[in-house]
C-alpha cells in the first residue's frame, strides 16, 4: 500500500506543478499586459475577471500542494506531546478527518455549481461563471485524495 500511494503521490506532483506553473505562469503574462495596456490608456474589459478566476485556480492548486508535504495549515500540538505509535495513529485519524471535510466541500462546491449552472451566470460574455468554479471540487477533492494517502505514508518521508 505505501509503495502504490507513493507512485500516486509523485504522480498527483507532477501534474499539480505542471498546472501551477502553467496558470501562474499565464497570471503574471496577463496582467503585465493589462499594465502595460492601461498606461497606455487602453486596457482589456475582460481581463479583470480572468485574472480573478486564474488567482482563484493558482491559490486552490497552491493548497494542494501545501498539502503535498504536510505545509497545509495544522495544529502541531499534538506532534510535541505524542510520539511513536500514539503519534501515528493521530496522524492517519487527522487525515482522515481532513479528507472528509475536503469531501464535505466537494459536495457543496458541486452545489455552487449547478447552482450557478442553472442560473446562467456568466464570468464574460459566453463563458458560465461554473466553469471557472470547476476548480472548487477538483481542488477539494485532490486534497482528500491527497490526506488519503499521506495517512498511510510518514510525516517526514519524501516521495519521488
Amino acid at each position: 500500500m505505501r509503495a502504490s500511494a507513493r507512485r500516486v503521490l509523485g504522480w498527483l506532483d507532477a501534474l499539480e506543478n505542471f498546472l501551477i506553473a502553467l496558470l501562474a505562469l499565464s497570471l503574471v503574462v496577463l496582467a503585465g499586459a493589462q499594465i502595460v495596456m492601461r498606461l497606455a490608456d487602453q486596457g482589456l474589459v475582460w481581463l479583470d475577471p480572468v485574472l480573478r478566476v486564474l488567482v482563484l485556480w493558482v491559490g486552490l492548486l497552491g493548497a494542494v500542494a501545501a498539502a503535498r508535504h504536510d505545509k497545509h495549515i495544522n495544529l502541531d500540538v499534538i506532534g510535541r506531546l505524542l510520539s511513536g505509535r500514539p503519534l501515528a495513529v493521530a496522524r492517519f485519524v487527522t487525515m482522515w478527518f481532513a479528507a472528509a471535510v475536503c469531501l464535505l466541500l466537494v459536495k457543496a462546491s458541486l452545489s455552487l455549481i449547478a447552482l450557478d449552472r442553472e442560473s446562467g451566470t456568466t464570468v464574460l460574455t459566453g463563458i458560465p461563471m461554473w466553469w471557472a468554479e470547476l476548480i472548487l471540487p477538483v481542488a477539494f477533492g485532490l486534497l482528500a485524495v491527497r490526506f488519503l494517502l499521506r495517512s498511510w505514508v510518514p510525516e517526514q518521508t519524501q516521495y519521488p
